[in-house]
């Protein structure tokens, strides 16, 4: 098929399909609030009392299930985005978006491997794009007002706040550090 051929719509599921799907959505979200990103998939099929092939079918891959999970957190991280958007400090809304990531990859382990692309995309928009997107856009406005120095991308503030993520997700007040540590690293994103 050409690359530029439209993809046909694919079917509603059937209301047994749904149900599947979000009984993997809801084993898996428990199971990665409780292991990580790396939960076991076998785990998961067991949970959501589905043969490990149904779960397969719906979820070709681990990148695929970690989106459906986090999607709607995602969804919410972005509205925050557009709303800081009209704060009238753009460096003080990125500052706050980028707590707000900060925190829900802490309390959401797995999110930051879900921030990242994948070898495999999704199809679609990916959970990844979404928040590259949103937080673009607050970038812009701050480097627009002089308030972030001009070598500062999405992408190595999402690599920054991912990495605190993942150094802070097993302290006991992981969210308290990773905004500490963050409010440190964008202290030094600032302009000088």
């Amino acid at each position: 098929m050409p690359k530029d051929a439209a993809v046909p719509p694919r079917r509603p599921l059937r209301a047994d399909a749904r149900r599947n799907v979000e009984k993997i959505v809801a084993a898996a979200g428990a199971l990665i609030a409780e292991y990580g990103a790396d939960a076991s998939l076998e785990e998961v099929a067991r949970r959501a009392e589905v043969g490990s092939a149904t779960l397969h079918r719906h979820f070709p891959s681990r990148q695929a299930l970690l989106e459906a999970v986090f999607k709607d957190r995602v969804e919410a991280l972005c509205a925050r985005a557009d709303e800081l958007l009209a704060e009238p400090d753009p460096g003080r809304a990125l500052a706050t978006w980028l707590r707000a990531v900060g925190a829900h990859a802490v309390a959401n382990r797995g999110l930051g491997a879900s921030l990242k692309p994948d070898a495999e995309p999704a199809p679609g928009e990916s959970c990844h794009d979404m928040i590259t997107t949103a937080g673009d856009a607050l970038l812009a406005r701050a480097r627009a007002a002089g308030a972030v120095r001009p070598e500062i991308t999405i992408t190595r503030l999402l690599k920054l706040v991912g990495a605190i993520a993942l150094a802070t997700e097993q302290d006991v007040d992981g969210p308290a550090e990773a905004d500490l540590l963050l409010a440190i690293a964008i202290d030094g994103v600032r302009t000088r």
